[in-house]
């Protein structure tokens, strides 16, 4: 059974809809950005949006290995990397690197964004305390009680 068989990736973060959505978010922002010439502080900013951007992906994918205390963790940060993204589009929009259209778009992206992971996080959240759980991007693993520093109180408000 080849992998086009069960279509399932050998890599289980690759199969979360969050993923896809945070890699497509990155390449619509490497085509909004200019290229060639910049003043270097928009060239810092820019390298800073991107980055941000990249973490979306980069912390939902490490935490999906983890166990689900730590993948909690992770979205959390994967959240915190969205709404560091909408500082990033105001800056841009109001430094003119990008149009009004531009940051609309980049706010309706982030926003669904903070959605999906808004969500994965309560599904997981209700799944450890013994509450039905439709999350399946990963095997279950046993090991949550790893001490992991929780973010501070107004991460969970949000």
């Amino acid at each position: 059974m080849n992998e086009r068989d069960n279509n399932v990736s050998f890599f289980r973060f690759e199969d979360l809809r969050i993923y896809a959505k945070a890699m497509d978010y990155i390449v619509w922002l490497y085509q909004q950005l200019p290229t060639g010439e910049v003043a270097a502080n928009q060239k810092f900013m820019q390298k800073s949006f991107l980055k941000s951007a990249q973490d979306i992906a980069l912390n939902t994918a490490e935490g999906s290995s983890r166990n689900r205390t730590q993948f909690l963790y992770y979205l959390k940060m994967a959240k915190s990397s969205v709404r560091e993204c909408v500082v990033h589009t105001e800056i841009a929009y109001r430094f003119g690197i990008i149009n009004e259209e531009a940051k609309e778009h980049s706010r309706t992206e982030l926003m669904e964004l903070t959605k999906m992971i808004g969500s994965l996080i309560a599904s997981l959240q209700r799944s450890s305390l013994g509450v039905g759980s439709s999350y399946s991007g990963r095997p279950s693993e046993e090991n949550d009680d790893l001490s992991i520093p929780e973010p501070d109180e107004f991460d969970e408000m949000i």
